[in-house]
């Protein structure tokens, strides 16, 4: 038996689909939200005042950066325990929504801190206070996930807490968000939701569903992404929206595989974007996975539709979008990588590396590394 979650309470989409917020009946909402480009671009102003239509008195905490930090969370957290919402509601992209998911959760439950939530089981919790997930990019579907991934600074790695209780209870796709990203942040973030669809749909936990979505997604997203990034096109990025979302859908209920577990101790580390390091793993680690079998038939079976090979179709995207081949070519410098090797090895084995479809001995990851740094052939 597998139970399947897609979304929670409400999926909204399509042209001013934030007015759903005028109904959602909340007496006090604190907005979570990132850097600059929410209030620039008028998003802030325009959920507060929805929020305030509807009967809510709104407070915003902003700031957090594109790694979300244990730092950033605690203050969110001294935020929401000061004003005493019924209702949190994250604006931007996958950062203030994952860390907003881990603010309202410690808020709830303040049984758990960042000291001990790892180690706590998280099943059959249920939020108290109602969260809202509104992305404005298209890349981590963290509104229809149950995963926040943070940056835990001491020890320069990103993990992820996972509980059914932070998969928001509304999602809003509002394709009027995205209009506004800058070309490399739609590259790299789509990218990011790329490597989504492509894991989920060959991680062995799947099922018909989770397959179908991600493969749908990998799809859209191969077709609809170049387009978005070039033109910016109120289609394209409603399409690569819709796409994200879905591979969210699929990963969500299947897992992940490798180029997260590897992208991750990169991402810690450096403080590289998550979305530019997965776009980098994501060739080398297909070129790897398609040793196995049942891996190879479904790239196969992709690459029948596409019309054309699935991981060159990837490289070829990757290149035409303009990002880095390689960790050193995406600026992780030399001297560091060699020292950091073992640091980054003994991470890269953690997280989903454990569920790739085919199991990483650590005499391969070491190899692997050094493929995904120096621009190297996968031949082993």
């Amino acid at each position: 038996m597998k139970k399947l979650v897609l979304t929670k309470e409400a999926f909204v989409i399509g042209e001013n689909a934030l007015d759903y917020l005028k109904e959602m009946n909340a007496e006090r909402a604190v907005i979570v939200t990132g850097g600059k480009s929410m209030f620039s671009t008028g998003v802030i102003d325009k959920v507060t005042e929805l929020l305030e239509e509807g009967g809510a008195e709104v407070f915003v905490y902003s700031g957090v950066s594109k790694n979300p930090t244990v730092t950033q969370v605690e203050e969110g957290l001294s935020v929401l325990r000061e004003k005493k919402p019924d209702m949190v509601v994250a604006v931007g992209g996958g950062s203030p929504l994952d860390a907003a998911k881990v603010m309202t959760l410690f808020y709830d439950f303040p049984e758990f801190d960042f000291s001990n939530v790892l180690q706590a089981d998280l099943s059959n919790l249920k939020l108290k206070t109602k969260f809202v997930a509104i992305p404005s990019t298209s890349g981590t579907a963290s509104e229809v996930t149950h995963v926040g991934v943070i940056t835990y600074e001491k020890e320069e790695y990103k993990f992820a807490i996972r509980s059914e209780a932070i998969r928001p209870d509304v999602a809003i796709l509002d394709p009027a968000l995205p209009q506004t990203l800058p070309c490399k942040i739609a590259a790299e973030t789509g990218m990011d939701a790329l490597t989504h669809a492509l894991e989920a749909y060959i991680n062995k936990t799947g099922n018909d569903f989770t397959y179908a979505l991600a493969k749908e997604a990998a799809e859209g997203i191969l077709e609809w992404l170049p387009v978005s990034v070039k033109t910016g096109s109120k289609e394209s990025r409603e399409k690569m929206h819709n796409f994200s979302c879905m591979a969210g859908m699929a990963f969500s209920n299947s897992g992940l595989g490798m180029v997260h577990g590897v992208s991750h101790a990169f991402g810690g580390k450096y403080n590289l974007a998550h979305g530019l390091a997965n776009a980098i793993v994501l060739p080398y680690s297909m070129d790897y996975n398609k040793k196995d079998k049942e891996v190879r038939e479904k790239y196969e079976k992709l690459s029948r539709i596409l019309g054309g090979d699935v991981i060159e179709k990837v490289k070829a995207l990757q290149k035409e979008l303009g990002i880095a081949s390689c960790m050193k070519e995406a600026g992780v410098d030399e001297e560091s990588y060699k020292a950091d090797f073992d640091f980054l090895l003994e991470n890269s084995m953690k997280g989903s590396t454990a569920v790739n479809p085919i199991p990483v001995p650590v005499s391969d990851m070491e190899k692997f590394l050094d493929c995904i740094y120096y621009g190297k052939k996968v031949e082993f």
